[in-house]
């Protein structure tokens, strides 16, 4: 009885710890808007010194290339195809935030999931389930009440952020077909570091204008968070996590990035005098499908 109740315990207190790592990252997945609000830079110019950063900083977890070497080229290829894709996401992302707003972005990035219930079963295989394409067309009506009283460059932001969520949900559904046939580490730098290459060649033909290239002083703090706690650290401490904690329970968790996101928008950037209270209501509903999506998967089909 004894050592089953210590069991209990220390299960209980690895699954505790696995809840907060992954709240911890989800907390900070969310910053990275606020983050990219911050920095005064272009959005082109953001994503490259964060994949440049990051990559560097998962040098150490790979040592320094020597586990990619067993790697078939093909494989190399795939996961380099697939960093593309990311950048390409996070320069909408950042984009979006230039246009309009973090809380605008966040909101736009609730669909993600939603996203992915149309978009896995074409990459993965996995059984069409009509229900959530349902729940994905719930989210029309109040996107529509989140753009019915944005202007002309909020529109612009949400719409960009809109397509940085699809390709989130394309990527996303890629990684899930290609995550065992190597390390979570492997898998990240050769991703960023494949972005890396893919901004560079873009850079010299966009780097000017309104925003410039070098940070300043304040944008190097933003940008260290950013790379080293809001990407490396926070990758890390979730693929931890997820070893603890079931897919349903981490679904709920991942779905309060926005939620927290926006709060820490208001806090920060004092966001809540430039949005009206259609937006909230708009958030509010979405929120709501989106909590729902992974209870209805649960009754329904039993995932």
């Amino acid at each position: 009885m004894t050592f089953s109740f210590q069991y209990l315990l220390e299960t209980m207190s690895k699954k505790l710890v696995a809840y907060l790592q992954l709240h911890l990252a989800v907390i900070l997945f969310g910053l990275t808007a606020i983050l990219g609000d911050l920095i005064s830079i272009s959005a082109l110019s953001l994503v490259w010194w964060r994949v440049l950063i990051t990559s560097v900083s998962l040098l150490f977890f790979i040592q320094f290339g020597m586990t990619l070497k067993k790697l078939p080229l093909s494989l190399i290829l795939k996961y380099s195809g697939i960093g593309i894709l990311v950048a390409i996401h996070w320069l909408t992302f950042y984009g979006g935030i230039k246009f309009s707003n973090a809380s605008v972005v966040l909101a736009a990035m609730a669909t993600t999931s939603l996203f992915t219930s149309i978009v896995e079963p074409i990459i993965t295989g996995k059984k069409f389930m009509f229900l959530e394409v349902v729940l994905g067309l719930l989210i029309i009506p109040p996107m529509l009440l989140i753009a019915s009283n944005l202007e002309f460059g909020m529109l612009l932001g949400l719409g960009t952020a809109l397509l940085s969520a699809f390709l989130a949900s394309i990527f996303a559904c890629f990684n899930k077909k290609l995550v065992h046939l190597a390390s979570p580490f492997e898998i990240s730098f050769l991703e960023m570091t494949s972005a890396f290459l893919f901004l560079s060649i873009l850079l010299p033909f966009f780097v000017g204008g309104e925003y410039g290239f070098m940070p300043d002083k304040s944008d190097w703090i933003y940008l260290l968070i950013l790379a080293l706690a809001c990407t490396t650290l926070a990758y890390v401490i979730s693929i931890n996590a997820l070893k603890e904690v079931s897919a349903f329970d981490a679904n709920l968790v991942i779905n309060m990035e926005p939620v927290y996101g926006i709060f820490l928008a208001i806090i920060i950037l004092k966001e809540h005098k430039e949005m009206t209270g259609t937006f909230y209501w708009g958030m509010i509903f979405i929120m709501l499908i989106v909590f729902a999506h992974p209870f209805i998967n649960k009754k329904v089909y039993g995932q």
